[in-house]
């Protein structure tokens, strides 16, 4: 049946995908073919020309990179609006952007047709603090005034769904988005750079989405919390997987799973890395640049039809060795 309709509605299908640039194959991996080569000239090329200085060539060929300092930011012009000693409380904050954004909206009970009213805000915001903050709900009761333990429970079992929960988040960084100050970290404005990494974090009670991993938690179970954000620091996109499993199949996941940012290039480190990944980023038009810790041990490809001949001077890829359909070195 899905055969079928894939013969039979090809070309709608193709359209409604946005996939119209990749339907002559030999046409895309001949751009493909010119873009890459095109890369190596340049790379060899500011090699030689001494434009790299972070590049060390060893006397068995090999090469070690080395990581540019972090620019200092001065903060001084910020420092009137946090001045020291004073603290604002999170409830605090909380109201605030509520009241700019109306997240607690979007926590609604899943049953509205037999359920009637919702919790006060003050309740909400405890959820969010005794969570997020990892305080507990009996002890954020306990440090609480005027929420009771069973209201609190209710709360947080009826009203925190997964959709209203990332809904809720999706109003913050909406807000966020439009901000002026955020804007100012970007360092292209016509180019919004994010990235995204994991934390492992050990699980004590039973969950269907712990696992063995003895090497972060020994003879215990964990978790990985994967989060994305972007150069503004806004955190648009998180879940939570087995910490046995590899990252960089839920890189596309995120990246296809927010309405209010809009990645144009996108980094991980090398367990958010797979060839798959390059495939598909580019089949959906992000640019991705994953970070490697030892570059040098990584493979590089070439498409076939460049002779070796030409790669003789190169600093880089001049000893290819054969695979299917390209050139690995």
């Amino acid at each position: 049946m899905a055969r079928a309709r894939r013969q039979r509605d090809k070309l709608q299908l193709i359209e409604r995908a946005g996939l119209e640039a990749f339907v002559e194959p030999r046409k895309v991996l001949k751009e493909l073919d010119d873009a890459l080569y095109q890369q190596y000239l340049t790379t060899n090329q500011n090699i030689i020309d001494g434009k790299n200085p972070h590049i060390k060539f060893k006397e068995n060929g090999g090469f070690t990179l080395s990581t540019p300092k972090q620019e200092q930011s001065d903060a001084e012009p910020l420092q009137q609006y946090f001045p020291e000693r004073r603290f604002v409380p999170l409830v605090e904050v909380l109201a605030t952007v509520n009241g700019f954004t109306h997240f607690v909206d979007e926590l609604q009970h899943p049953q509205q047709r037999y359920h009637h009213g919702k919790p006060s805000e003050a309740t909400i915001y405890a959820g969010v603090i005794g969570i997020g903050c990892a305080i507990g709900l009996r002890r954020m009761m306990r440090i609480s005034r005027g929420i009771s333990e069973a209201e609190l429970e209710h709360t947080v079992n009826w009203h925190f769904t997964l959709d209203g929960l990332q809904a809720a988040s999706d109003r913050v960084v909406r807000l966020m988005d439009r901000l002026e100050l955020p804007n100012l970290a970007r360092r292209l404005p016509d180019q919004l750079h994010t990235s995204s990494d994991g934390q492992k974090f050990e699980v004590r009670s039973d969950s269907l989405s712990a696992n063995y991993s003895f090497k972060y938690f020994g003879k215990e179970q964990g978790v990985a919390a994967y989060t994305f954000r972007d150069e503004r620091d806004l955190l648009w996109y998180s879940t939570v997987f087995s910490a046995a499993e590899r990252e960089s199949a839920y890189v596309i996941d995120g990246l296809m799973h927010n309405e209010v940012v809009k990645s144009d290039i996108h980094s991980t480190d090398a367990f958010g890395f797979s060839e798959m990944v390059f495939a598909v980023s580019h089949l959906l038009a992000f640019s991705y640049a994953p970070r490697f810790k030892n570059l040098s041990r990584q493979r590089l490809y070439i498409f076939k039809s460049r002779k070796r001949a030409a790669r003789s001077a190169w600093k880089i890829g001049s000893y290819p060795k054969s695979v299917i359909g390209v050139e690995r070195f």
